[in-house]
């Protein structure tokens, strides 16, 4: 006869927390981006602290972009921001087994896609420096619409530099990603400028 394992019940504070900026917003959830269905509001708050916990630096959360970013609050301090976070409904708790982990919702993932193609458009602009582009290889099976979002950045910009980058990187994609990423190459060669 097995046991039911209960379900780790949790309650939302958001303490005194009226509202936050657009920027702590963004960090929230970017920092949440790294343990999205895998992990919880403790291990976020530990990231947004800069915590130098065991399961922190083994998992590398410490090479999360915000890492650190709240470091001057208490962690108490950090969780009511984050619960303020999921109580507005840019997050959103989801059990998986019995522990509850945190999950985007809609208009929390719009933002985060928004955060994140800009973080890989400044990754993609310090390759321009060099000739490794394996960075490419890290791209494949991400988020379509969030790479759509991403080559459009890079569309965007007009600078036709990208377009050794884009090739490596179409070479390894799926067939609709390679498609996009020939459209961009195309519209580099006819439109852009190298700056």
């Amino acid at each position: 006869m097995s046991r039911k394992k209960q379900r780790v019940r949790y309650e939302l504070d958001s303490g005194d927390i009226k509202s936050l900026t657009i920027e702590e917003i963004k960090a929230i959830l970017r920092a949440a981006d790294e343990l999205i269905a895998t992990g919880g509001r403790s291990m976020l708050a530990k990231i947004l602290k800069g915590s130098k916990d065991k399961k922190v630096l083994e998992h590398r959360l410490d090479q999360c972009p915000v890492y650190g970013y709240h470091r001057e609050l208490t962690l108490q301090e950090i969780t009511h921001r984050i619960d303020w976070i999921i109580k507005k409904g840019y997050l959103e708790i989801e059990y998986t087994d019995r522990l509850p982990m945190l999950v985007f919702s809609k208009i929390g993932w719009e933002i985060e896609r928004e955060t994140y193609a800009g973080e890989l458009l400044q990754k993609f602009e310090r390759l321009l420096e060099g000739k490794d582009y394996s960075f490419v290889q890290e791209l494949k099976d991400r988020n379509r619409g969030m790479i759509i979002l991403f080559l459009d950045k890079i569309k965007q910009t007009g600078n036709a530099r990208y377009i050794p980058i884009l090739k490596v990187w179409k070479e390894i994609e799926y067939k609709k990603v390679q498609a996009e990423i020939q459209k961009v190459i195309d519209y580099l060669l006819k439109e852009g400028t190298i700056f």
